[in-house]
């Protein structure tokens, strides 16, 4: 079992905001159509101002956390913005860097570089392991470090390390942790084994070529590094942290791209998941949002931990200086200052294994292992509540009475438990159960008696109804046996039915009227059981059952489409079937032929005789 804490050291409990870098990229091959010039300069270390587009003599100043300008190494990006938050990743803690700006703005290159100038991923993944194999062994930490890779392509998130695999939900456990289940997760050792799985899942990235851009990324890249130390002594500590480098597709207007079918459908959908980005943005740093909506897009989904997290985060804005992308770089300065306002809360995720606790022995055994005189008192107390609980079995096994029951073993129980309770309170409540047991049993006793005397005067009663000798027929049979020629009463119906006193007076026809049975249903038969079958026909004499089938067959033979309609639970369809029936296979010769028209199954004819008959 783990349980999740936060770090105790002071530092983690600060608030962190995020970080803002601008890049600015040098001119590119084709010089302005008009030789402007750049639209914007930098001015120092950590400003820079652009030209304001309302009037040209005025330009708009911006303060970052750092200016890179064109002629700033990739080395010297990497070690000014992203080197000082890796280290939190060793203790627990997340960390983000994601490039962020228009399309052909140079962010590809900042966070992968080339072979001769490696940009920011291959440098951290570096860092990451000279940080680890830095760490001295005598600290008692297990260090493992895994990879997974991912796209965002049209809302899908595809897995870059298996790229047949389909796309993948993205959950939230229950420490509000961001997961996918599904996404591969590959462990490392060296940096060469990490460039072994990364430069291929590369190559698996969409891109395409645009008017802007040679080889534009179609979809939003994240690599994902997640770095678990594990101490080796108790209690066996697990601190995870991860680093998210994020290679975000930028924003493009149509109308410069010339993107059409499949490009423009892709670029609608980057353009939706970055709008979605910027509402995240101005609802962290309003006062009065009080929904952050991260779920109107999978990339703010996943980026999560970054704005508004508890992740150290960096963010690169890369900028073009041509004039062509004079809006889109004017665009992504104000989301970089939006986004320089957002604080994060960073904390360290650590598990620790909770001991297992012997299970606690029972309180007899406790009791059981204490002084000489103890075991002593218990066995007397034991010896005790053994008679009494005899005693007690003795009343209650032979009453039928399952609550009497039910109370005597809960008073057995209290008893059983009840050690430190006043002797003489014990016994005050055993008697007095003792006493409502002797109650229950004379009233029980005395219901019986009541019962036998209504039973006795029942059947004297029902003896002396005239009814009951020599007018029913069925009675003159068997006369041999004439001790079995008495009507069958049960004594608890006739006292719930009327009062014995009422029912010698009670007159045969009266009984014959109400009742509507026969007086043979009231006589035991002489083999001593009753008829359990009563068929829907037997109340009916032969001869009027057999003039009844006879009109009924004579109607479905020779009557019309309205006589045949006047039959019990034959409708306009049945009707029109009986007579199509008959003009092909002629007269029904019995009324069991009525199964074969279509539609009347062996449930609806039953149905249909006992409603007619």
């Amino acid at each position: 079992m783990a349980q999740r804490l936060n770090a105790p050291d002071g530092g983690s409990k600060k608030n962190s905001t995020v970080r803002v870098a601008v890049r600015l990229r040098p001119y590119m091959n084709r010089q302005d159509e008009k030789g402007e010039g750049p639209c914007v300069r930098g001015l120092d270390s950590q400003n820079l101002e652009i030209i304001n587009w309302r009037n040209a003599t005025e330009t708009v100043k911006y303060h970052f956390d750092a200016f890179h300008g064109e002629q700033t190494s990739q080395q010297e990006v990497f070690l000014s913005s992203v080197k000082p938050i890796l280290p939190h990743i060793l203790n627990g803690q997340n960390a983000s860097v994601f490039a962020y700006g228009p399309t052909g703005a140079g962010k590809t290159h900042t966070m992968l570089g080339t072979r001769e100038q490696p940009g920011v991923i291959p440098r951290a993944v570096r860092e990451v392991f000279n940080l680890v194999n830095a760490k001295d062994e005598d600290e008692g930490w297990d260090y493992r470090i895994g990879m997974s890779y991912l796209e965002i392509y049209n809302e899908k998130v595809l897995d870059l390390l298996s790229p047949s695999s389909q796309d993948l939900p993205i959950r939230e456990d229950k420490d509000k942790n961001i997961l996918i289940p599904g996404l591969t997760n590959t462990t490392i050792s060296s940096f060469s084994d990490f460039d072994k799985h990364f430069v291929p899942a590369t190559l698996n990235r969409t891109t395409a070529s645009t008017k802007l851009n040679q080889r534009s990324s179609r979809s939003h890249a994240i690599l994902l590094i997640k770095v678990v130390r594990t101490q080796r002594t108790v209690p066996h500590r697990q601190q995870t942290g991860k680093l998210y480098l994020v290679d975000l597709a930028g924003s493009e207007d149509n109308r410069r791209t010339g993107n059409q079918g499949i490009r423009l459908k892709e670029s609608g959908a980057i353009n939706l998941s970055l709008f979605a980005l910027s509402k995240v943005v101005d609802a962290l740093n309003s006062a009065t949002a009080g929904r952050v909506p991260y779920r109107d897009s999978k990339l703010t989904r996943l980026l999560q931990d970054s704005l508004g997290g508890s992740a150290h985060s960096v963010m690169i804005t890369n900028i073009a200086p041509e004039y062509k992308y004079y809006f889109d770089t004017f665009t992504a300065l104000n989301f970089a200052a939006k986004s320089k306002l957002v604080v994060n809360k960073p904390f360290t995720r650590e598990t620790v294994a909770v001991p297992v606790l012997p299970a606690k022995r029972p309180r007899e055994e406790h009791e059981g292992g204490g002084s000489g005189s103890a075991p002593h008192k218990k066995k007397q107390k034991d010896k005790k509540s053994e008679l009494d609980g005899s005693v007690s079995s003795a009343h209650y096994h032979s009453l039928s009475e399952q609550s009497v029951v039910d109370r005597l073993i809960a008073l057995e129980k209290m008893i059983m438990s009840c050690r430190d309770k006043d002797e003489q309170s014990v016994l005050r409540d055993l008697a007095r159960s003792r006493k409502e047991i002797q109650e229950l049993k004379e009233k029980q006793k005395e219901f019986e008696r009541t019962t036998a005397r209504l039973s006795e005067r029942a059947k004297e009663n029902s003896t002396e109804l005239p009814g009951f000798k020599n007018s029913a027929a069925p009675l003159q049979r068997n006369v041999t046996n004439p001790n079995k020629q008495r009507a069958v009463v049960q004594p608890l119906q006739v006292c719930n039915l009327q009062p014995p006193q009422l029912l010698a007076v009670s007159k045969q026809s009266v009984c014959v009227k109400e009742k509507k049975k026969k007086l043979s249903d009231l006589v035991e038969p002489p083999d001593g059981k009753e008829n359990m079958e009563n068929p829907w026909g037997s109340q009916l004499e032969e001869a009027v059952l057999d003039q009844s089938k006879q009109k009924i067959l004579h109607i479905l033979n020779t009557g019309s489409f309205k006589e045949l309609k006047g039959l019990q639970q034959i409708g306009d369809k049945k009707a029109k079937l009986i007579l199509g029936w008959r003009e092909i296979h002629g007269h029904f010769t019995k009324l069991e032929e009525l199964i074969k028209v279509e539609g009347m199954t062996q449930k609806r004819f039953s149905s249909f005789m006992k409603a007619s008959l």
